[in-house]
């Protein structure tokens, strides 16, 4: 019985971890190119009373093993990558990848982090950056009479100059994608990081050699589904209910085998 406290308990901590996953997925239901992650789990290791091989009698061999475990325990947190709705905004500095990729920022350290925000600014320095003032890699500068900028599919950033009929190309934004993206780390603020569990990037053009498509004046939506987390989070509940049922079972049992010396 004392096991079964143990094992119980350690399944109340699995789904509360759950639980925390599944909040922080709602949490973020609005925000721009989020990815959705969900926490998976396994069994801890078995106490075995009597091994399949055992033989009680004489030329008998037990086809099964008798056998109990110990729980369970959380080892990984898996996000899903899988495409976002995209949404029209009109705003030209607004950028969805459709497909694979990542767009790549400088943080002020020099390290390379990848983001699918699309949600791009101009700097007083006439730069291209994200929402939090991170430089685009690589770096896209306007010119100071720039009127209007365009940005195909594969990326080319070109800008209306005052006074001139055609417009100039001034860059192309270069995305980046891994052969284990699950492996990234997180780092707030839209942003992720390579590990050595995701290998290093591989860096390409938009359009080409399997990279996604640059939507301008689009932006990629969460691809957390509602129904899917409050479905996700009654039976997490449930999971929670029944775990603390059982130590409160095996709490009585307890009590009942203490009060037979009475």
């Amino acid at each position: 019985m004392i096991r079964s406290l143990r094992s119980a308990a350690s399944g109340m901590f699995a789904q509360q971890l759950r639980l925390d996953n599944i909040a922080n997925n709602l949490a973020n239901v609005n925000t721009t190119g989020f990815k959705k992650s969900d926490v998976q789990f396994q069994d801890l290791m078995y106490q075995v009373i009597r091994p399949a091989s055992a033989s009680l009698q004489s030329n008998v061999i037990e086809p099964v093993e008798l056998a109990v475990g110990h729980g369970v325990r959380p080892v990984a947190n898996t996000r899903s990558y899988a495409q976002g709705t995209l949404t029209g905004t009109g705003n030209p500095l607004d950028l969805a990848i459709s497909g694979d990729g990542f767009f790549q920022v400088q943080m002020p350290d020099g390290q390379i982090a990848y983001t699918r925000d699309g949600q791009m600014k101009i700097n007083a320095d006439g730069v291209i950056v994200t929402a939090n003032g991170y430089y685009v890699e690589p770096d896209i500068n306007l010119p100071d009479d720039t009127q209007q900028i365009a940005i195909n599919r594969e990326g080319i950033v070109m800008a209306y100059v005052a006074g001139k009929t055609l417009p100039e190309e001034i860059g192309q934004l270069e995305l980046a994608r891994f052969i284990n993206p699950a492996g990234m780390t997180s780092l707030g603020q839209n942003l992720f990081a390579e590990t050595i569990a995701s290998g290093p990037p591989i860096r390409g053009e938009a359009s080409l050699d399997g990279f996604g498509s640059i939507e301008q004046g689009y932006l990629e939506a969460s691809n957390v589904s509602v129904v899917e987390e409050m479905v996700e989070m009654i039976t997490t509940q449930r999971a929670y209910e029944i775990n603390s049922k059982s130590i409160k079972t095996a709490d009585q049992m307890l009590q009942h085998a203490a009060n037979l010396k009475r």
